[in-house]
Parts: C-alpha cells; sequence; structure tokens
C-alpha cells in the first residue's frame, strides 16, 4: 500500500502537514512543474524560475532526508501541463492508495482538488495548511459579529497569542502600532543596503535556461537573477536584512527612490509564501534583534505587523469571503488594463519607475504597488479584475490568498470597503512628497489640470466626484466630497471634461 503525496511549488517547507507522521518507507512525494500553473495567469519570469528551482532544490533536500521523491520537469516525456493529470499518471505508476496534500493557497485549485478523489479512484485527503499562525476556524472566530474587519484589531490579538513585542498583557512601549513613526521621504544620500545577493548554481542556472526557451517572449527581464532558493539561502537573506537593513527599515518604509529600489526593505516576502521560511521565525528572529538593542521599536514593530498582522489577516478574508472575491467591483470600473502595465512605456515617471523596476526585478515594495501602479488604476477606473491578474502574475511574492486581498480590497477599493475603511485615492501631491520621481516627468506635478498637468491630479477630484454618492457616506472620504461639492457644478463639468481628455492622451 503506498501514499501519494503532492506537494505543490509554494509548500517547500520541511514541516508540511501532508508530510508529518507519514511513514517514508510507504510513502512516495510528487511534485509537478506543469504549464498550467506557470500559464494560468502571465506570470514574470522570474517569478516562475524562483518557483521551479526552489522546487528542485526541496526534491533534493527530501531525497537526503529519505524520502522518495517522483520528481516531474517541465519538459519531461509526457508532462501533460496539469496537476491533475499528473496525479493520475502517478496514482497508476506507483499504485498508489490514497492521496494526500496540504491545502493550496488558491480557491481555484482547493476547488478542483475537491474533483480528484472522483477523477483518481481513491482517497484524496486535504490537510490543513498549518504553516499559518491563525486557522481559517481562528479568523472566523475572530471575525464572528463583527461589522468591519479592520486589521489593526486582529493584529493585537496575533500579539497577545503570539506574545510578540509584549509586556505580560501590554504591549511593548506602550502601544500596539508605530505606523505614524514610519512614513518619512527617503533621502537620497541614504545608504541603502541591498537585499542578500543569491548567484544561480549549477540546478537554478538550467531552470533559467529552460524557462528562457520555453517562454522566449515572456513577460519580464530573467537578466541578474538574485532570490534565494533553498532554505539555507532564505536564512542568509534574513540574517543580513536583521544587520544592514532592519534598523532603519520603519523610518522609509513608504519612501520611493528611483535608483534604489529596496531602500530598507526585507524582500522575504517570496521566501514566506513558498515557504522557505516561516512567520514566527522570521518575527522572532526581529524581536530578539530589538531587545538586544540593535535595532528601534519602530522597526521591529512596523515589521512583525505586517507579518503577523497584515500576512495573516489577508489570508484569513481571501478564505472567508469565497472563490468569487476575485470577481467584485464595487466600483463597476469597466476600463482596460493599459498596455504600459506590460511594457513600462510611458511619459509618467511615477508609473515608468514603478513598472519598469517590476519588468527588471519581480519586486516592488507596498507603497509602490499600492500608491502608484494600485492609485493610477482606481482614479481611472481600471477593471479591477484585470489589475487583479496583473499584480498576481508581476511579482515573485504573489500568490492569491494574499495578493487578491491586498489587490481588490485594499488597493482597488472593489470590495465596496469590506477590508479598507478608504480608497485609497490620491494625487500627484503624495507621490511628489514620498518620491523622487516627479523631478524627472514629462508631467508638472504641481499643475492640476490641463495638458503637461499630472495624469494623477486630473484624475483625482473625477473620481471622487464619480463615486460622490458612495463617499459622502464615507468618514474618511466625506471631506473630499464636501470640498468638489463647493467647487460648484460648472468647475465640476470642466473636471469631467479634463479627466476624458487626460484618458484619451493616454490612449485609454
Amino acid at each position: 500500500m503506498t501514499d501519494l503525496v503532492l506537494i505543490l511549488g509554494d509548500q517547500l517547507s520541511d514541516a508540511l502537514s501532508s508530510l508529518r507522521g507519514r511513514d517514508p518507507a510507504r510513502t512516495v512525494v510528487l511534485m509537478a512543474e506543469v504549464m498550467g500553473e506557470a500559464t494560468y495567469v502571465r506570470h514574470h519570469r522570474k517569478k516562475i524560475v524562483l518557483v521551479l528551482a526552489a522546487m528542485r532544490h526541496f526534491a533534493a533536500r527530501l531525497r537526503v532526508a529519505g524520502w522518495q521523491v517522483d520528481y516531474l520537469a517541465l519538459e519531461a516525456d509526457g508532462n501533460t501541463g496539469t496537476l491533475g493529470g499528473e496525479l493520475e499518471r502517478a496514482v497508476r505508476r506507483h499504485g498508489a492508495s490514497a492521496v494526500y496534500l496540504t491545502e493550496p493557497g488558491e480557491w481555484r485549485l482547493r476547488l478542483e482538488a475537491d474533483g480528484w478523489a472522483d477523477t483518481l479512484g481513491v482517497p484524496v485527503t486535504v490537510l490543513e495548511d498549518d504553516r499559518f499562525l491563525a486557522s481559517h476556524a481562528d479568523f472566523e472566530a475572530w471575525a464572528e459579529g463583527r461589522k468591519a474587519l479592520r486589521m489593526e484589531f486582529f493584529y493585537r490579538e496575533m500579539r497577545r497569542r503570539t506574545g510578540l513585542l509584549m509586556e505580560g498583557e501590554a504591549p511593548t512601549g506602550g502601544r500596539w502600532n508605530f505606523d505614524a513613526e514610519n512614513r518619512a521621504p527617503p533621502a537620497g544620500d541614504l545608504f541603502l543596503p541591498e537585499p542578500l545577493r543569491h548567484d544561480p548554481d549549477v540546478v537554478t542556472g538550467d531552470v533559467l535556461a529552460m524557462v528562457a526557451r520555453r517562454f522566449p517572449d515572456g513577460f519580464g527581464s530573467l537578466d541578474d537573477f538574485r532570490f534565494a532558493v533553498t532554505r539555507e539561502q532564505a536564512l542568509a537573506s534574513l540574517a543580513h536584512f536583521i544587520d544592514a537593513a532592519l534598523p532603519a527599515f520603519g523610518d522609509d518604509q513608504d519612501g520611493m527612490l528611483v535608483a534604489s529600489p529596496y531602500l530598507h526593505h526585507a524582500v522575504l516576502s517570496p521566501y514566506l509564501n513558498i515557504g522557505l521560511l516561516g512567520p514566527l521565525e522570521v518575527c522572532r528572529a526581529v524581536e530578539a534583534a530589538w531587545r538586544a538593542g540593535k535595532v528601534p521599536l519602530n522597526a521591529a514593530e512596523g515589521f512583525i505587523r505586517q507579518v503577523i498582522g497584515w500576512r495573516e489577516y489577508m489570508r484569513g478574508v481571501y478564505w472567508r469571503e469565497g472563490p468569487t472575491y476575485v470577481l467584485r467591483n464595487a466600483l463597476e470600473a469597466r476600463r482596460p488594463l493599459p498596455d504600459f502595465y506590460w511594457t513600462g512605456k510611458t511619459d509618467m515617471a511615477c508609473m515608468k519607475a514603478a513598472i519598469g523596476q517590476t519588468l527588471d526585478l519581480a519586486y516592488a515594495h507596498h507603497i509602490q504597488r499600492l500608491m502608484v501602479t494600485g492609485n493610477f488604476a482606481l482614479l481611472a477606473g481600471i477593471d479591477p479584475h484585470a489589475v487583479h491578474e496583473w499584480y498576481l502574475g508581476a511579482y515573485a511574492d504573489a500568490f492569491e490568498w494574499v495578493e487578491a486581498p491586498n489587490t481588490l480590497g485594499m488597493s482597488q477599493y472593489a470590495d465596496g470597503g469590506l477590508l479598507g475603511s478608504k480608497p485609497y485615492a490620491a494625487s500627484g501631491s503624495y507621490i511628489h512628497r514620498m518620491s523622487d520621481y516627479c523631478s524627472g516627468c514629462a508631467y508638472n506635478v504641481k499643475v492640476r489640470s490641463g495638458p503637461g498637468a499630472c495624469p494623477f491630479n486630473r484624475l483625482y477630484w473625477d473620481f471622487i466626484d464619480r463615486h460622490a454618492a458612495r463617499f459622502a457616506r464615507n468618514p474618511r472620504m466625506a471631506q473630499s466630497v464636501r470640498t468638489l461639492e463647493r467647487m460648484g457644478e460648472d468647475r465640476r463639468q470642466e473636471l469631467r471634461a479634463d479627466a476624458a481628455a487626460c484618458l484619451a492622451e493616454l490612449g485609454l
């Protein structure tokens, strides 16, 4: 009797629930590279390399640990291109009597897995993914009866549960949240360390060559691949971040500089999200650095909040809201995604910088995603599902459980305020304050309307105007609506006409 354990590309963890307690002598681990997973959205080629190279290294790690691993490469003869097809072939190949897997991180695969037992003719057991700190039941219990699901209150519960940055029942420093101290514009003369670079080994080099062959015209550059692809490399990246970047992480985490894409950011989320690192071990290492006096409290708290607060909260919202969450469109935005999201070819300096960086690195930090590319899509009325699929494919750390709520809820307000208390819409003044993008732009951030004015300025008030009835009921947006109303109907018509002209000039 043979058990077959399917391990997915974002489940590269030694303590995976599907492996726990299983007898290696009667278990076969199946890992499969399939085109269906590489192409269901238009993934960045560096993201494909990261996942496949990490899978191959993890398979080798499992073999050293005594597991029998059946590994199917993307170009292997007979590869069906789907997980279901490879499961069916593996069940026959090994005479498997049962299939086990840890729950996939996307509704798409979770629903597909529900039908595998009928297709395969053997029992299929989907086990809870307990790499996360809050189970589905935990989040449901917290959310039950609440009118609004605000992350801050969930985060406090997670702090109490984990004991991170706690002094008994009180938060360290007397405050739960030091975010107000983490909004300084970046200084261009700062010494800015980069994340630890990992040069490709032979295994990763083979994957790079294969992806170049199979996706010659794919999205994103393959040059200068530097991601960690093993647990040891990921741990080294964590140690490097804590020593070199964490001390100043809090201060400028919202800033943006053309020449410094990373600032003091960790770039650990890809490793967390594919399983090379665990959330609690990362946060404990950061807390230990603070307790040792190596980093300030605002930096340690700001980082820990992103991991045990925001990351866990996003996952809870995603699974609670169900598979149709990604289709929500509360603001009824219908405009197609502009081509420059794929090419970076635009005269808007901030968009060119954020998208160009994404094309090069498969990385942009949260403010570039939220307040530049996301903000533009929101103001321009881009279809949120198209925006969602772009983010899901563009970034190395993007998996639907974390990406969809960030995009649909936080960035595009497509869930109507379930997740965010306000739409994150802003004119060009915010980008000007928090970056050096505007100094090299073809548009003038200080001009509000007309040709040559910053498109964010030209679109902002039209966005408020289109949704004035809805926003008037929002305490955090009502002041903007009142300001618009004081402008009078003639001025509002001018704003509408100018926004339409702006979109036409941008080819939208």
